[in-house]
């Protein structure tokens, strides 16, 4: 008999406000390395100001790396589009600190990821991107590489098949929820086979960010927008072009790093609090499902179904 495997992503959407905690720039001696892999162009507007965000934040950290991995239209273009609106700021902001990193370092970091979803076996061929990341993480140097994924897992999974030896290295900020759908197969990839893996996985928690709750007045979404970003240089202009309320839903990822001790996630932080999840959530059905089953919000479901050459009345598997 043939069995045919499909693996379904489950987005059932909920929100909680993040658990939060006072945070300070990081200081020059004690910089975080990270990489950033965002579907920015693709399907919606939050990366494009959580790409702001970074660019103003981009003194704090070594940013190593930014890589575009989109679902649908988008590509590094987009990545680009942003460094010409921070290289305008670009004298300003460093009257505020000489650390800012040039355009021309930030486009030459900038790389093209993967721009189509991989087979079922979850990697495929390697990409700018994906390798990338393996050159990144194989240098010479004692800090892990912090790897901030803001869309599909596509290019995390091509690099640890073809490096697995980079796995100690990485550690990895995954804002997965609806993401993990784009790219499931590389998502379940990751975890049966790189099981140590030190991943934070948020699926619901970045919600808190762009869902307005009681926020009104100056400090509703769209107000804070209007007279807080909209007229502030030209990164306030593209951040508002692109969305005129905030989302940023990818930035707790960047503002998770900005805590000092980042390598405990069970403390809370602007990007969360989290605690040990010793099993991905990974449900195998090998019938049709009923309305009596159940999954965990965002689980990856495997359907095994009997294949069947021919069905005179295809209602009838279904009883």
């Amino acid at each position: 008999m043939k069995t045919y495997s499909v693996k379904i992503v489950f987005a059932i959407t909920f929100c909680w406000v993040t658990v939060a905690a006072g945070f300070a720039r990081t200081n020059s001696g004690n910089k975080q390395r990270i990489l950033v892999s965002t579907d920015i162009g693709g399907t919606d507007f939050d990366d494009y100001q959580s790409l702001a965000h970074l660019l103003l934040y981009a003194d704090t950290f070594d940013v190593e790396g930014i890589i575009a991995s989109p679902y649908g239209k988008g590509g590094k273009m987009h990545i680009m589009e942003a460094i010409d609106a921070y290289e305008k700021d670009y004298a300003n902001l460093q009257t505020h600190s000489v650390a800012y990193p040039t355009p021309e370092f930030l486009r030459s970091i900038s790389k093209q990821g993967a721009l189509d979803l991989p087979n079922l076996k979850g990697y495929d061929q390697p990409t700018e991107g994906s390798e990338w990341i393996v050159q990144c993480a194989r240098k010479q140097d004692e800090r892990p590489l912090n790897i901030l994924i803001w869309g599909g897992i596509d290019d995390l999974a091509q690099a640890l098949h073809d490096a697995p030896d980079v796995l100690p290295k990485l550690r990895v900020y995954y804002i997965g929820g609806p993401n993990k759908k784009w790219s499931v197969n590389a998502y379940h990839y990751i975890t049966q086979n790189f099981k140590n893996l030190w991943m934070i996985e948020s699926n619901a928690t970045y919600y808190g960010w762009f869902e307005e709750g009681n926020q009104q007045g100056a400090y509703g979404n769209k107000a804070f927008v209007e007279q807080h970003i909209k007229e502030k240089g030209a990164l306030g202009a593209y951040f508002y072009e692109k969305g005129d309320r905030l989302k940023m839903g990818d930035t707790p990822s960047l503002m998770y790093f900005l805590r000092t001790r980042p390598n405990d996630p069970t403390q809370p932080g602007w990007g969360g609090q989290y605690i040990r999840a010793w099993e991905r959530q990974y449900a195998v059905f090998n019938r049709l499902t009923t309305r009596a089953d159940s999954v965990e919000e965002y689980s990856v479901v495997e359907l095994r179904l009997p294949y069947v050459e021919k069905v005179e009345n295809p209602y009838a598997i279904m009883k």
